[in-house]
Order: structure tokens, then sequence, then C-alpha cells
């Protein structure tokens, strides 16, 4: 009898408790809150992907082009990639009076030391010989003289002292007495056009030695002494 009178009132006082917690979370509104942070937490249901209708594959056929009935008899083009290579196009060079496809410089020729030496000598020597008094210089040729570039550098102390400070036209007279008009670059010390056609006109090489006198104020007399001589 007393074990049940105290569970009597043990559950009247937890179902006080109870109501009471409970009139005490409604005050504090708890209850909605509790619902909204469970439907807030709730996945939502991802929206379904729209995928392309997939349209069947369909065979493709060759269908020959319709050739005109007069070149019908000929044979079918061939259509493919052609790759070229830009270095062995043949390329167009102008050389005033001189005209060349191409330029192979494959064939090179290059003087030795003692060969070149042997002719700078007997350019010297000459020089020495020149009776006018004209200021004089020698030049021993480079492939870069008589190959590919063909541009002749002048020694800049001469330009300076002698030549126009300007670009002009200078001449060169071989020992013929036959001239060919070379533009002189004041800025660059040297002679640009004009100057290969003289060059190959005289079959210059490697390791030929020029003695240049300056007879006139833009013309040279030009004496050749060959590198093989």
């Amino acid at each position: 009898m007393v074990k049940a009178a105290k569970q009597t009132a043990y559950e009247q006082i937890r179902q006080q408790r109870l109501e009471e917690n409970k009139k005490r979370m409604e005050e504090l509104n708890l209850t909605q809150l509790a619902r909204a942070v469970t439907i807030a937490a709730s996945p939502k249901p991802s929206p379904m992907k729209r995928v392309k209708p997939r349209i069947p594959r369909q065979e493709t056929a060759l269908i020959q082009v319709r050739r005109s009935s007069r070149v019908a008899k000929n044979p079918a083009p061939v259509y493919k990639e052609v790759l070229l290579d830009i270095l062995e196009r043949p390329r167009r060079i102008f050389l005033g009076r001189h005209f060349n496809r191409r330029t192979d410089l494959s064939n090179r020729v290059y003087a030795s030391d003692e060969a070149r030496l042997k002719a700078i000598e007997k350019a010297e020597e000459l020089e020495a010989k020149l009776e006018n008094g004209s200021p004089s210089f020698v030049k021993s040729m480079l492939q870069s003289h008589v190959t590919g570039g063909f541009w002749l550098g002048l020694p800049s102390h001469f330009c300076r002292d002698f030549l126009p400070k300007s670009d002009e036209t200078v001449t060169l007279v071989d020992e013929s007495g036959e001239e060919w008009p070379t533009v002189y670059l004041a800025r660059k010390t040297g002679l640009s056009g004009g100057w290969m056609g003289f060059s190959r006109d005289h079959k210059l090489v490697d390791g030929d030695a020029l003695v240049f006198e300056l007879v006139k104020p833009t013309e040279f007399k030009v004496y050749i002494i060959k590198v093989d001589d």
C-alpha cells in the first residue's frame, strides 16, 4: 500500500512538471521555432536534369560530286592537305643586271689563313706602289661580302675622314675602266646596293684582297688580288 501511494505521488509530480514545462515552452514560442528548424534542415529534392532527346545516328554515304561534262573525262581531283617547306621554295633575288632564282650557299669555299695572308700581303705591296697619293685601304673578302648578304663594310676611320656624311652613290671602277655604281650608307659605313653586281661580275671569293683607292670624292679605283693567284 505504501509503495503504491509513493508511485501515484511520483506520477502526479511528474505530470505536473510536464505541464509546467509545456506551458513555459509555449510562452517562449519554442515549439514553433523547433518546427521551423526541422523543416529548414530537411533535404530538398534536386531538380530533375533535362536530358536532350537522343537523335539516332544516321548512316552517311559518300556522294560523288557532279562534274561538268567538259572535264568529266579528266581524272577526279584528289583533295588533301599538302605541307610545303618554306625553306625549299625557290626565292627570287634581283641583282641589278643579275637575276638568280636561288642562291646556293652549300658550295661555299673558305680560304685558308695562309692563302688569305698571302693575298693581303700582295695587296699591300700593290697599295704601296700607287703613285696618285690618294687615300686608300686594303679589304680582305669574307663570305658575307661575296655570298648571301653581299654587304661590304668599309673601315670606319676611312669613312669618317674621306667619305660623304650622308648616303651617296659611290662608283667602283675596276682596272679595265668599267664602272659599277653602288649605294654608300653613311651611318652604316658600307656599300649596299650595287656591290653584289660588282662582286659577281668579278667572281670574288672568300680570301680575295681588294685595294680601294679614292680617286674622287665618290669614286674608288679597285684593284683585285685573287686568293688563288
